[in-house]
């Protein structure tokens, strides 16, 4: 629908965000006393879901472009990161989610500390990253192709779950659960799509963004694609239809990783 808010009709045509956000909604119970934080909020697509689960949300980024689009979409309580701190009182959240940020911070464990300092005791932390390995071809697929780590604005390529959990541990967070999504067939979409998008269809933009150049970041850009996205519809059931093939890939762990974590 022309209508909806450009976000929302980016993230229906999104396989990987799909799968990404029906983990994280079977996973957090609706709740209206629970203040949460979403860190690293991009345009606002999963934070307009996760609000859906009631309580006071705050939504945080540190790039002023990504919160004048979130706004659009969320209207209020947004907040502009500056620098390693957040700028939150110890203990204020029940909740924080991370969903695709810590890959782009230069420090993760400075990061992951001040997470523990703003969740209360026993408090929640839901973290997704990109999942990495020896055998993970894409990850070197994507630097045959010239995707840099910086087109996706990444520090690192993503983390093991060992990895990870060593970091959760350090900073004072116990591993309570994990899953892996994205799996050969979606991610091959991902990968076809996100070289379209930065080596064919989007300009080399002077402005650096902290979660990249890898998809439409402001209504404007959006809207210069319109046709490319319109193409992209007709054709998005197949590609849907293609990357349930995944279902026979059972064993495999998948590119992505979320996980579930307390506050010791």
């Amino acid at each position: 629908m022309k209508d909806e808010p450009w976000q929302l009709r980016l993230f229906k045509k999104s396989i990987k965000k799909r799968q990404k956000a029906r983990l994280f909604e079977r996973s957090v119970a609706f709740d209206p006393t629970r203040t949460a934080l979403d860190l690293g909020c991009a345009q606002g697509m999963l934070s307009y879901f996760a609000r859906k689960k009631g309580g006071f949300w705050v939504s945080a980024d540190e790039d002023q472009s990504n919160l004048r689009a979130a706004r659009e979409l969320l209207r209020e309580d947004l907040v502009r990161l500056r620098g390693d701190a957040l700028p939150f009182p110890d203990r204020t959240f029940d909740l924080v989610l991370c969903l695709d940020y810590l890959e782009h911070i230069d420090n993760d464990d400075v990061a992951l500390e001040e997470m523990a300092r703003v969740l209360r005791p026993n408090g929640r932390l839901i973290l997704v990253t990109p999942h990495t390995g020896p055998f993970y071809i894409f990850h070197k697929l994507r630097a045959a192709l010239g995707l840099k780590l910086e087109f996706f604005g990444h520090k690192r390529e993503g983390y093991t779950l060992a990895g990870l959990e060593a970091k959760l541990r350090r900073a004072h967070f116990r591993l309570e659960d994990k899953a892996y999504y994205s799996r050969t067939f979606s991610e091959f979409f991902e990968l076809i799509i996100n070289f379209i998008y930065i080596k064919i269809l989007s300009p080399r933009p002077a402005e650096k963004k902290r979660d990249g150049h890898i998809r439409p970041s402001t209504v404007e850009e959006f809207s210069a694609q319109e046709k490319p996205f319109t193409l992209y519809t007709l054709v998005y059931p197949a590609v849907w239809i293609f990357s349930r093939l995944d279902t026979l890939l059972f064993f495999q762990k998948g590119y992505s990783l979320m996980v579930w974590a307390r506050k010791d």
